[in-house]
């Protein structure tokens, strides 16, 4: 079985640049070797951003640190969806706290916060001019990553999210100085994580994932990452919202995370997330509900322009071999509406609190992103729009 077909289409391969940290360290317990690294730093003032929620690990952290006589400051009050407002005042208390070192700790929401504020702190560049990609000037704070949650792989990417509330649109950063130094994936931190939030996150690993396997600018050496990743989520994302204290299902939902991450970077997602972000930015569904509610209808219509790339995809899940690529392919949208429900997602949007009447605006807000529409393997209308999300209802 060949999960990974090179198309004819392509005789020679674009040149892919990978930006990823210095250190990268994974495994169970290796929070510790984190300690030991912010230690060497010294003197240094670390600053920690994270939520109240991970006060635990928090004040394990500055505890440890004090040993060392690094001082440390925390700021918890990130929100799950930051928006600019959110950030600029991040980055006021972390120049107020005399930061030479920010620690992300948490979800994607907080690491991209400790990202653009690693990079703003010491600099007078308004972060208005920084999105889109290249654009941001540079970053001279030191900055660390330790992500609690498998699902955005922000920890290795180089982008960064937040919400315009004035625009109700998210806008990145995409910049290599939004790599951190330092990576510390401990997967006993996302033990902790409620099934709600285990099965959204990690459906969003799995949309990184195939939407950058499927992605029309695919490359085989970002395809290795994405198809194990893909591989992971179906093997261990249900027995992580069912079982939380199953550590190999955590282990490897850690790692499928960690691989859509490195995707991201290089390769990047499509209109899975182009037709999610309106539902995020609009009516504040969780990003990673978002992603999942629209995935497989996406992945459907995808598959006509590109059948054998889906069907590998549908191999990746575990879909057995059908008479021909398209109907593995179907499948395999089947596969990953059945993995959203067995995570206990309702997949409706009627659920959400959205009408039916809200889909033309849906439609109209997902056809502005355009720096992911463009990596789309088929083209998509105003009109392809309202069909996917009508799919949805």
């Amino acid at each position: 079985m060949v999960l990974n077909p090179v198309s004819e289409r392509r005789t020679t391969w674009r040149a892919l640049t990978f930006h990823q940290p210095r250190q990268l360290v994974f495994g169970c317990g290796c929070l510790t070797e984190c300690f030991g690294y912010l230690s060497q730093l010294a003197p240094a003032h670390l600053h920690i951003l994270t939520s109240s929620a991970l006060s635990a690990a928090t004040m394990r952290i500055q505890n440890e640190l004090a040993r060392s006589g690094i001082a440390s400051s925390v700021d918890d009050s990130i929100p799950s969806e930051p928006t600019i407002a959110d950030f600029e005042a991040a980055t006021v208390r972390a120049r107020a706290a005399g930061a030479t070192c920010i620690l992300g700790l948490g979800g994607g929401s907080i690491l991209d916060i400790a990202k653009l504020v690693a990079a703003f702190v010491n600099r007078g560049q308004r972060i208005e001019d920084a999105f889109g990609t290249g654009l941001l000037h540079g970053r001279s704070c030191h900055l660390v990553c330790v992500p609690t949650t498998s699902g955005t792989g922000s920890e290795v990417s180089p982008n960064a999210i937040l919400l315009d509330e004035g625009a109700k649109l998210k806008k990145a950063v995409i910049s290599p100085y939004l790599v951190p130094d330092a990576v510390f994936v401990d997967p006993e931190l996302t033990v902790t994580m409620p099934a709600g939030v285990t099965a959204a996150t990690g459906l969003d690993a799995l949309a990184h994932c195939v939407e950058a396997y499927t992605n029309k600018f695919a490359h085989p050496m970002a395809d290795l990452y994405a198809l194990e990743g893909i591989v992971l989520c179906g093997r261990f994302l249900k027995r992580a919202v069912c079982s939380p204290g199953d550590l190999e299902a955590r282990e490897g939902m850690s790692l499928a995370s960690l691989y859509g991450g490195l995707c991201l970077g290089p390769v990047n997602t499509a209109a899975g997330h182009a037709l999610a972000y309106p539902l995020g930015s609009e009516y504040h569904i969780a990003h990673g509900v978002s992603v999942a509610l629209v995935q497989p209808h996406v992945f459907r219509f995808n598959a006509e322009a590109e059948p054998e790339r889906h069907a590998s995809v549908g191999r990746a899940l575990g879909v057995p071999e059908r008479s021909t690529a398209l109907e593995t392919a179907v499948a395999g949208a089947r596969a990953i509406s059945r993995l959203t429900s067995d995570c206990g997602l309702d997949p409706h949007l009627g659920s959400y609190g959205i009408q039916k009447e809200d889909i033309a605006a849906l439609a109209r807000s997902a056809l502005t992103v355009e720096r992911l529409l463009r990596n789309n393997p088929r083209p998509v209308t105003e009109a392809d729009c309202i069909r996917i999300y009508e799919g949805c209802f």
